[in-house]
Order: structure tokens, then sequence, then C-alpha cells
């Protein structure tokens, strides 16, 4: 397997994969031995990344120009539908909407209230969707990832991590 070994110094080799190509991060001094030896324990999982990464690029590189403007149209109409409800659910306040064609990011909030969400995410099934609904939403009282951030989220959304796993 093709992999690019990037040295730093770091303590712990991690493997990552990004746009179809493998990178191991290694600590300088560990072998090219050791790093394969390493990879090859982890070819099983590094085949799942890239296999998904495939079918995530082929999903969004087969859309015509008439499939992103019926995307975006319906990402405005659902998106705004349940932010709105969520939103009551939860008794927070968001700002506005947007639609965007992040590639990377599924959605984002600013800490002035505006709640994006790329229209991708239509691809999806609705609990993923409604996931990162809830997410975005939680971001609004919480900016950031901690305990309390999650357990905000989980307490509107038990099921969240199953949710999540969706999106991957």
């Amino acid at each position: 397997m093709e992999y690019r070994i990037i040295y730093s110094g770091r303590k712990t080799v991690g493997i990552t994969v990004k746009d179809g190509e493998v990178i191991v991060r290694s600590p300088r001094g560990i072998s090219r031995k050791t790093i394969d030896e390493i990879v090859n324990k982890h070819t099983d999982w590094i085949k799942d990344k890239l296999e998904k990464q495939r079918i995530k690029n082929e999903k969004y590189e087969s859309l015509t120009e008439s499939d992103i403007k019926r995307l975006k149209t319906d990402a405005i109409v659902y998106f705004n539908r349940k932010c709105e409800h969520f939103s009551k659910i939860m008794g927070l306040k968001y700002s506005r909407i947007k639609i965007t064609s992040a590639k990377k990011r599924f959605g984002s909030c600013s800490s002035s209230g505006v709640i994006c969400f790329s229209y991708r995410l239509m691809l999806y099934p609705e609990a993923a969707r409604e996931y990162v609904v809830v997410h975005e939403l939680a971001h609004i009282k919480h900016l950031n990832h901690s305990k309390e951030f999650y357990a905000l989220i989980e307490r509107y959304m038990s099921d969240y991590k199953e949710r999540r796993r969706l999106l991957k």
C-alpha cells in the first residue's frame, strides 16, 4: 500500500486518509520497516476509509447543475423548517440560515447566530441531517465541542452518536 510519511516531533505514529491519500505522521527516528508494519496492521481500516471517500466523491461528482439547483432549493426549505422546529424545542434562537456549497463541512454556526448548511447534506439520510441541525443549534449556547455541548445535544437527541455515524 502506498503512503506518504511526514516526520515530526510527535511521540506516536498516526495514520490519516485524506482526499484518497494515506498519510502517516511519525516521530523522527522510526524506521521505514516499523512504519510498514504499522500500516500493514491497519490495512482494513485504511481500505475502509479510502472506499468511503471514493463513494462520497462519486456522490458529489455525479451531480449536474440541475441537481445542484434542486438540492439548494430543497435545502433552503428543509433547513429553515427543521431549525424552526428544533430551536423551539431547545429554546435557542438563531439569527438566520445560509446554504453553502461546502464540501468538507456540513454545517457551521457563527457567534452572531448565523447557521450555515451545505446543500450536500441533502444527499444524506434525514436522521443525519437532523443531527447536524441540532449540532449547529447547540453551538448557539456552546461555541465549542465541550462535554456540556454534547450533553445539550444528547438532551434533545439521545441517539445522536448513531446519527453522526451516518455522515461518515
